[in-house]
């Protein structure tokens, strides 16, 4: 599995990549192997305001259906609109073209929750 060393995780196997005061946000490779295929996504808008443990949105696979939180607080800049036509991307680059939503941050405080790669693979290790 791969868990990139740039980004930042969660406890509920959300990847965070900071760019500034923006953070992309998408699922782990782990969480994308574990749900199977992706046949349905469910976003928020941009602009909307969204708090940290707060639900963003939904993804649904062949096994089953799972909500995704959020990692930080702050505005929805960007949704990944091409998701919504084409889940299936998730499963092929959950890194890269599978990202889901782009936040610029309020309070960047919310990022010291955040578990590095290595802290990160040995969570999922100690769930098996």
């Amino acid at each position: 599995m791969n868990f990139p060393e740039e980004l930042k995780y969660t406890k509920e196997h959300e990847w965070v990549r900071l760019k500034g005061n923006t953070a992309t946000v998408g699922i782990t490779d782990w969480a994308q192997e574990q749900l199977g295929d992706v046949v349905f996504v469910e976003l928020p808008e941009e602009g909307e305001g969204v708090e940290k443990g707060d639900t963003f949105g939904v993804v649904e696979s062949t096994k089953s259906v799972s909500d995704l939180y959020l990692p930080i607080s702050g505005t929805v800049v960007e949704v990944n609109d091409p998701l919504l036509d084409a889940p299936e991307i998730i499963n092929d680059d959950c890194y890269g073209e599978g990202w889901m939503i782009r936040i610029e941050m309020s309070d960047k405080s919310d990022l010291s929750d955040l578990m590095n790669a290595e802290e990160y693979e040995a969570y999922i290790k100690e769930g098996e």
